[in-house]
Parts: structure tokens; sequence; C-alpha cells
């Protein structure tokens, strides 16, 4: 893995710098990135989608630990490191992607089964990725991301709370999710201004979800959501 110093060479010598429109800040402690992979609950034969592979500080050890690794970024200056170098284990593939935009449900398929997730967000876009998992919940199994610690704490707020809004209740009604790790700025190049958690959101089956709401409307439920929240 990259340590801080390293990236800041490899910055420099590509002449690319962090960008802020795509928010980023590279984590640069490899025990935490070990940590996270260990914690994700990877199986061997998994297939792993990881959103935004940055310099690699988890896709090394996600290699290590499934069959396969598709990653995505939006970076070309980044995509062209990794080329140039040959950075990348034999078990991962990179797409050039948006990961706003791609389609979730061909990624499945092509995968050849529900996802399985990882990724340091992009603070700009953790809500709206969020909403796109939810819609794409029949795609998903499940999904560990690094979130800033206000984002992390609306999934999982409590009603009543200043916390609980749109996003709680959506995500209530499709997965669990559960907290897995705290992190302070000091982990990552650039140092954000806030802290970070690292949570697994486990989506339900439909079959599980179907037992429950049996006669489940989507387009009805996101009506009535937008409506109790504005």
């Amino acid at each position: 893995m990259l340590s801080d110093k390293k990236i800041k060479e490899i910055l420099e010598q590509q002449k690319l710098a962090p960008k802020k429109r795509f928010g980023q800040n590279f984590l640069v402690n490899s025990n935490i990135s070990e940590k996270i992979v260990k914690l994700a609950g990877i199986q061997p034969d998994d297939t792993i989608i990881e959103l935004g592979i940055g310099f690699g500080a988890l896709t090394s050890y996600l290699a290590l630990t499934c069959k396969k690794v598709i990653g995505l970024e939006i970076d070309s200056g980044i995509i062209r490191y990794h080329k140039e170098e040959g950075s990348l284990p034999e078990n991962v593939t990179l797409m050039h992607q948006d990961i706003l935009q791609i389609n979730y449900a061909k990624l499945a398929e092509e995968s050849g089964g529900r996802l399985k997730i990882i990724a340091n967000l992009p603070y700009s876009i953790s809500n709206p990725l969020l909403f796109k998992l939810t819609e794409h919940k029949d795609n998903m199994e499940w999904a560990v991301l690094m979130l800033q610690k206000e984002v992390a704490q609306r999934l999982t707020a409590a009603t009543g709370t200043k916390d609980y809004g749109i996003l709680t209740v959506r995500m209530a009604s499709c997965a669990s999710v559960k907290k897995l790790l705290e992190l302070g700025p000091q982990h990552f190049h650039p140092r954000p201004k806030v802290d970070s958690r690292v949570v697994k959101i486990t989506f339900f089956p439909e079959p599980e979800r179907a037992v429950v709401l049996p006669d489940y409307d989507q387009e009805l439920f996101e009506k009535i959501v937008r409506a109790a929240f504005q």
C-alpha cells in the first residue's frame, strides 16, 4: 500500500492533484485497509465491486481475499497511472466509469449475481449513491462503505431525532446497517475536515421483503416518504 509521502510523489510526477469535484481523500493506513477487508466478510469465491479504487489502498487486500475485483474509477489520471505502472494484481479488472451513472442491473448480470460492493466513497456523492443503491436493491447483496460520520448516522437514526429522514426510511425498508469502524482524518490524504465511519449495508432478498410487505408498491412508497418529509 502507498504511503502518504508516496501518494504525494505520484501526484506530483503524474501532474495530478486530489480533485475537489471528485471528493478525493485517499486512504493511507495499511492496517486500516486490511481491517476493513477482513470486517467485510468476503469469501474466496466472491467477485467484489470496488467503487473508486484510487491508488489501490483497498484493492490489493481485496485481490488477496477474493476471486475477482472489478474496480470502477472516474479519474482518468488515476486510470492512466495504473495502466502505465501495471500496479494492479491480475485478478483486478479496471473500468473507467462514473459510479453514479453505471447500470447496476447489467453489472450484476455480468458478475454472476447480486453485487457485493466496497468503497471509500467521495463524501460529496454519498447521498446520491446511497439513494441509487436502494433503487437497485434487488441487484445488491451488501455494501461496505466508508462514509462521513454524519451521513452514516442518518442511516440508522431513531424516529424523532434530527438525523431521521428520507434516507433513514428508504434504507430501513430494504436493508440492515451495521457499524464496523470509526476513523479520524489522519488516515487520509488529503485530510478531510470530518470523521469517517465504515458501515456494512446488507440488503434483504426480494422474497424476504415480500413476506414483510406482500403488497409493496415502490412508487406509492416513494410518494408517501417524500410527502412525509416535505
